[in-house]
């Protein structure tokens, strides 16, 4: 079961948040999306809880309007550039049995809308407020923030910015160094050698999953992936955002390094990567060293989509981490 909440991000936008757990009683049929199947890692040491913790919000109602005296402590999962809430789809089930487990589509992403001019619309705050806007008209925090890729950067920079709102956060494979020019150029081409419209669904996953030159070994999970965020149109499957807006909002960030923002999260922070994923163990490792409270992690036999790949390694690492430093309710 899948329900909508419609939010409002910076600026008015207007963003699609999805809980993946049954409704409570007295509320409405959810919405549905399409499920992914996905897949998902490994051990986190022994991290010493934070103090006592006190759920923010409107008191004892939550946006639904639904009475609840104790809720459950909140959980916003985060995804990459190009992805969608959906892609959290099998995480938030498992983390719903003791969390209110919430998916936000980022703006220009999933459901969510695309800003339309180039006036600071893909700027980081712009993303790091609409987490922050999300997570107070939701009544979700104090909470744990999950995220992958660019979802992990706009965490954990409002965890610097929100130390009162978040107080559990998990770097899922993104780097806090900078990627640079050449990389952005990279993308640019890549983009330009997708082979769209993709004729029909199975073209998509095989395509990114296997023909793709940029693979270097084939990836069931990576076609998956992909096959979640294109539409089928008129003349076959097209990617449901823009891809020169998906350049735009990478240009906010591949030119900067991030480590100053990282240093500032106090929150037990866990950083995961998967073995052959974009980040490297040294510099994981460094941004273990630079947080303050920093736990390591990887993930055997996993790519950058190391959540997709691994998805029982991955629940192995992440839901100890949770129950150690933000407890699920009993």
């Amino acid at each position: 079961m899948v329900r909508r909440i419609n939010v409002t991000g910076s600026n008015g936008l207007r963003l699609a948040a999805w809980e993946f757990a049954d409704p409570p009683k007295g509320s409405t049929e959810p919405d549905k999306v399409p499920e992914m199947s996905a897949r998902f890692v490994s051990g986190a040491g022994p991290v010493r809880p934070p103090g006592a913790r006190t759920r923010t919000g409107a008191a004892g109602v939550d946006v639904r309007g639904v009475k609840s005296e104790e809720a459950p402590k909140g959980v916003l999962l985060l995804h990459g550039l190009m992805g969608r809430a959906a892609h959290w789809a099998d995480t938030a089930r498992w983390l719903s049995s003791g969390y209110r487990a919430v998916g936000l589509d980022q703006r220009g992403h999933g459901r969510s809308e695309r800003p339309l001019g180039a006036d600071g619309s893909f700027a980081r705050e712009a993303f790091v407020e609409d987490a922050e806007a999300a997570i107070e008209q939701l009544g979700l925090g104090p909470l744990a923030l999950i995220g992958h890729s660019m979802g992990a950067l706009t965490a954990w920079q409002l965890a610097a910015k929100r130390p009162d709102l978040v107080h559990a956060l998990v770097i899922c494979d993104m780097k806090a160094s900078a990627l640079g020019e050449r990389s952005q150029r990279e993308w640019e081409q890549w983009f330009d050698s997708w082979p769209v419209p993709f004729a029909t669904s199975a073209d998509v996953r095989k395509w990114f999953g296997e023909d793709d030159p940029s693979l270097e070994r084939p990836s069931a999970s990576r076609g998956a992936f992909f096959a979640e965020v294109m539409a089928e149109g008129e003349d076959g499957w097209r990617p449901m955002f823009s891809r020169r807006q998906m350049l735009a909002v990478r240009e906010a960030w591949v030119h900067d390094a991030h480590w100053d923002e990282l240093a500032r999260v106090v929150c037990p922070t866990l950083v995961v990567r998967g073995i052959d994923g974009e980040l490297g163990r040294a510099e994981a490792q460094e941004m273990v060293r630079v947080l303050p409270r920093g736990i390591y992690a990887e993930v055997p036999e996993a790519g950058h989509l190391l959540h997709l790949d691994q998805p029982v390694d991955w629940r192995r690492v992440v839901e100890p981490f949770l129950q150690a430093v933000l407890p699920a309710d009993s």
